[in-house]
């Protein structure tokens, strides 16, 4: 008697026998399933399967379907895996142009511990939207940009796909925000509709590289020179995965993306994991003063992700001594992320965005550099609500990444790097980026930059605010406990202005601006 997980597969054999007479079709169906159970009892790889030919196969098919499962049926709407289904629906909404109001009161617990609000005044007033924008270029800045307080983060071309870069782009050019080209370089699709573009400049060089991958001066002038091209941003590393390079294989490396990158075809495309054109602070300081004068006198900065903090303080240390310094710095939290990373790189490397906005801020407060620097903000911002509390930490503005990608239909299927993307986002298939119309989804990346940036004015007028720079952390409230709420400002550091370079002030401020600045260099990234 052959044991009772084999019977359905062979119970199958008999079926086939009994329905030949009446359905042949069904006959074979039988047949083939039988098949398939001989199959499973044969193959050598999967222990579920010999010992459960044919049923064995349900278990793969399941687990294949879990996270779907799982998001549109058992899925909390406040459950944060890693956005919830209240944010994407807020995105859908505000992107649509739908009611994203809420009926029945709030179905957060506000007396949860960390629970947020911002304090309102007793005296509203109205704030324009349109007004909600920053300059950013400092003295040696010639060609300013005006940037929105909201805009596009990094995505390259060939993460994204050609379609979704021309939707993001002509919807940035609706909206009149900023796009961010990630560190793919800047390709027909992101030039096609005019947006403002922040040309990202990786560790790769692309669109500005020689053939061995070194930083090209001349091809950098040209392609800085463009008018669309407003800013330029040295990627010094990622919140999903930094300190790690980057290969796109070569059979995803396409006619358009290596002319895009200026890389050959029919090779795998390196980002390494470091910089050639620089090896120390000073040397970074250099390298963003030839890029400023290269362009023209355009903003030029760059973007990280707080990790060591001693290097940190080395840059600003480099700032002082050589008097170069940047026009902007994006500090990038570990929390985002739109590509794939190394598990170990997104769970446990790099600093969360609101700690690194802290120190990065703090840390030119207290070198008396901060009113020549902006600071924009990226990782996991969705709602006038995160940039608000951003601002109130010291962001000048905010970048989103994956709300531009929900924008777009992006449903969280988490499946951006296999290319298989069902929504024609995150894919270079050609057959499936087809399901995503320009024309439709540009409207609605356009439509949730100016829902998100007008509920920010009204936030911001509910509280009698006239401009984004009053936000700060008195504001916002956070609870300590179920009985105990404080504000935002009490948890955090307050440095007084030019701190760090009075020895006396220094040694009074807690770790790691105590020892931690006077141990940084900036002739060197290292200890």
């Amino acid at each position: 008697m052959p044991p009772l997980r084999y019977w359905p597969w062979l119970v199958t054999l008999p079926l086939a026998v009994v329905s030949a007479a009446w359905s042949p079709w069904l006959s074979l169906l039988f047949i083939a399933l039988f098949g398939l159970g001989v199959q499973d009892l044969r193959q050598p790889r999967q222990a579920v399967r010999r010992n459960y030919p044919l049923t064995g196969r349900l278990r793969y098919a399941l687990e294949s379907i879990r996270p779907e499962i799982r998001q549109y049926f058992l899925e909390s709407d406040e459950e944060k895996l890693p956005f919830s289904r209240h944010q994407r629906a807020l995105v859908y909404a505000r992107s649509k142009i739908q009611n994203d109001k809420r009926g029945f009161g709030t179905i957060k617990d506000l007396y949860a511990q960390e629970a947020q609000w911002i304090s309102h005044s007793m005296r509203p007033i109205d704030i324009d939207p349109q007004s909600l924008r920053t300059t950013v270029g400092g003295p040696s800045c010639r060609q300013a940009y005006s940037i929105s307080i909201f805009n596009i983060s990094a995505m390259s071309f060939g993460s994204l796909s050609a379609n979704a870069i021309q939707a993001l782009n002509r919807g940035a050019a609706i909206g009149g925000f900023a796009h961010d080209t990630g560190e793919g370089s800047i390709s027909a699709h992101h030039r096609r509709h005019g947006g403002d573009l922040i040309w990202e400049i990786g560790s790769g060089y692309f669109g500005c590289r020689t053939p061995d991958g070194q930083f090209d001066p001349q091809r950098f002038k040209e392609q800085a020179s463009d008018p669309q091209v407003k800013m330029i941003e040295v990627k010094m590393s990622q919140g999903a995965k930094p300190g790690h390079g980057g290969v796109l294989p070569a059979a995803k490396v396409s006619e358009e993306i290596a002319h895009a990158r200026g890389v050959p075809m029919g090779q795998d495309c390196i980002s390494p994991a470091r910089h050639a054109a620089f090896e120390t602070p000073l040397e970074l300081l250099a390298f963003l003063r030839l890029l400023r004068e290269s362009s023209g006198g355009k903003p030029v900065g760059f973007k990280f992700c707080v990790g060591q903090v001693g290097e940190w303080f080395g840059v600003v240390k480099a700032m002082l001594e050589s008097g170069v310094v940047p026009d902007f710095i994006v500090v990038d939290g570990a929390e985002g992320g739109t590509g794939a990373a190394p598990i170990e790189f997104a769970d446990h490397m790099g600093m969360p965005l609101r700690d690194g906005l802290q120190l990065v801020h703090n840390t030119l407060v207290g070198a008396g550099l901060r009113d020549q620097i902006r600071i924009g903000a990226s990782g996991k911002i969705i709602s006038a609500f995160d940039i608000a509390r951003c601002i109130a930490l010291g962001a000048d503005w905010c970048n989103a990444a994956r709300g531009f990608m929900f924008a777009l239909g992006c449903i969280q299927s988490r499946s951006c790097h296999t290319d298989h993307c069902p929504t024609g986002v995150a894919t270079q298939d050609p057959t499936r980026q087809k399901a995503l119309v320009v024309t439709d989804k540009a409207q609605r990346v356009a439509h949730f930059h100016s829902n998100t940036v007008k509920n920010l004015a009204e936030l911001m007028g509910a509280s009698g605010l006239t401009q984004a720079s009053q936000i700060t952390a008195d504001l916002i409230m956070m609870r300590e406990s179920s009985s105990r709420a404080v504000p935002l400002s009490s948890s955090l550091i307050s440095m007084p202005a030019g701190a760090l370079l009075d020895e006396a002030q220094r040694l009074l401020l807690p770790e790691p601006y105590r020892t931690g600045w006077g141990k940084a260099a900036a002739a060197t990234f290292g200890p």
